[in-house]
Parts: C-alpha cells; sequence; structure tokens
C-alpha cells in the first residue's frame, strides 16, 4: 500500500474532522464599550482571523479581521445595547460585557439612521446609475421649530473612475422632492408635493421644514438620474451647500440605480448610504456623504 493509500484510509477511520476546541473564537476585550451606531470598535481575542460574522444582539455588523488576535467592527443601524458575537466555523464567542449603544440626544429617536454609514455590499453588478438625496426635519423638542428652515444652495455629485473624479450633477439653486411619513419612518414611502420657495439673494431653495414637523423633507437632484461613465467604478461623494437653522437637521446620501431611466421599485435601487447629521449654523455649510474606499475600518 502507498503512503498516499495509507493516509486516505487513516481519514476515513477517523470519520468526519472536526476543529480543535482551541480553534474557536475567544473575545478579551473591545474598545470602545459604548457609542453610537457607526462607531468603529476594536475586538481583542483569540483565533478572531476565521470569523465570519460579528453581531450585535440581533444586528450583524461589517467587520475587518486585522490579525488573529484584533479585528474591526462597525457598530451596525438599528443596533441596541446588547453583547457583541463572533462567530467563525469553530465556534462562537461574545463579549464579556453589552456594548452600550449612546446615540447623539439631539437627534430624535423616530429617525432612521442615527448617524452615517456607508453599505459594505458597493454598486450590485449592471447597476449603472446614481442620484444623490437629502433629508431634512424639524426637531420639535426644540422652541420654535415651527419657523425652522432648511436652504439649499447646491449639490453635487460625483464619481471616481479609473482614479479621476468625474462630475455628473451640479446644481444651483434648485432641486426635487416630497414630502414622506416621519413617524414610522417612511412608513408607506409615499410622497406629497414638497412645497418651497427661493431665495435669489443666494440663489437657494428654502425648506420651511417647521411648517410640517410631522414630515420627512426629502429631496434630490434637480437633474436628471445620472448614468456612470464607463470605466472601474470606486465610489462616487455627495456634496450639499446648506444653511440649517435652529430647530432643523439633515443628512445628505446616494443611490445607485439599474439605469438612467428605470422607476423606482423594490430591487431597483440600491442605498450606497449616508452622512452623519448636520445641525444648526449660521454659516452655510458643507453637506458631505462618500462610498468611496468603503466602511472605515
Amino acid at each position: 500500500m502507498t503512503s498516499a493509500a495509507k493516509a486516505l484510509l487513516v481519514l476515513a477511520l477517523r470519520g468526519p474532522c472536526f476543529a480543535l476546541s482551541g480553534d474557536a473564537p475567544e473575545i478579551l476585550r473591545i474598545f470602545p464599550t459604548s457609542g453610537p451606531e457607526g462607531t468603529r470598535v476594536e475586538i481583542v481575542g483569540r483565533n478572531l482571523e476565521r470569523t465570519t460574522v460579528v453581531s450585535f444582539g440581533a444586528a450583524n455588523s461589517a467587520f475587518k479581521a486585522i490579525s488573529p488576535e484584533k479585528l474591526i467592527a462597525i457598530v451596525p443601524h438599528h443596533a441596541l445595547t446588547s453583547t457583541i458575537t463572533v462567530s467563525s466555523g469553530e465556534g462562537h464567542a461574545s463579549s464579556p460585557f453589552p456594548f452600550v449603544i449612546l446615540n447623539d440626544p439631539r437627534i430624535p429617536e423616530e429617525v432612521g439612521y442615527k448617524a452615517g454609514y456607508v453599505n459594505p455590499d458597493g454598486a450590485p453588478p449592471g447597476f449603472r446609475a446614481v442620484m444623490l438625496w437629502g433629508i431634512a426635519i424639524a426637531d420639535t423638542r426644540i422652541a420654535g421649530f415651527e419657523s425652522a428652515t432648511v436652504g439649499v444652495a447646491r449639490t453635487q455629485l460625483s464619481c471616481r473612475i479609473d482614479g479621476a473624479e468625474v462630475i455628473l450633477n451640479d446644481d444651483a439653486g434648485k432641486l426635487r422632492g416630497g414630502l414622506y411619513r416621519r413617524d414610522p419612518w417612511f412608513a408607506g414611502n409615499q410622497a406629497e408635493p414638497m412645497p418651497h420657495s427661493y431665495d435669489a439673494a443666494k440663489p437657494a431653495v428654502i425648506l420651511q421644514v417647521g411648517q410640517r414637523a410631522d414630515r420627512v423633507w426629502h429631496f434630490w437632484s434637480a437633474s436628471p438620474r445620472a448614468t456612470i461613465p464607463p470605466g472601474k467604478l470606486e465610489g462616487c461623494t455627495v456634496k450639499a451647500l446648506v444653511k440649517i437653522s435652529e430647530g432643523a437637521l439633515l443628512q445628505v446620501g446616494m443611490d445607485y440605480w439599474r439605469n438612467a431611466t428605470v422607476p423606482y421599485a423594490p430591487g431597483n435601487n440600491h442605498e450606497a448610504g449616508v452622512s452623519n447629521w448636520y445641525f444648526p449654523s449660521e454659516r452655510w455649510q458643507e453637506a458631505v456623504f462618500s462610498d468611496i474606499g468603503g466602511p472605515l475600518f
């Protein structure tokens, strides 16, 4: 009998192979121990390099294994205070104590995304269009919120193609949008017309968000949805020049689409992510979101 045949016979007699218990993952510590959605959490332990899933309670996280002793996880959307669990083919391990979710108290509870995030899944194959968007709301906890406004002077969308930045949309003093249900957040996804006024001095579109504090003021590019040029897509960037009054707040983000003309329908768009919230300022400020580089581990 050849040596190779002997080896096969030994494996057959042993039956199915199981990893040694010492190969199971182990969590020794986490840092930080609290934070909002989107927090970068360092997990230190043993046998972490084969991790396939990291979860905060029932919510799975985007993560990156740095070494057998360390991985980085991003606190996921809708996470609740809970232990962190890492899983691999060799077993599971949970943190010795819960990670405490501490979202920014300036953000109303019903808001969908309490902090910025980048979708770890990039534009799906065949999705060759992209559109920027923003959401503005009033904070009814602030005295005088009825007068809250958000001014939008400019919106710009660019994508990095073959290493070069290509501007696809660049609109000044104009936008489109609708009013969507706020509680539950975007429930039904059916819009009312979005009222707005125009400040010719800036120029800028003025959203009187305090007058309809029960709605999400969801706006998007005035230009048609853009087709992504041929080439290697590294990601896209949204910029909006905005002025946010007391009692208002704003986020910007973007979606990838199958093409530039297909209408909205489930499966026809892919959310790339959303920025952190931007808060009131006496000055105009630039709100930015980008998915270039993916989640920042």
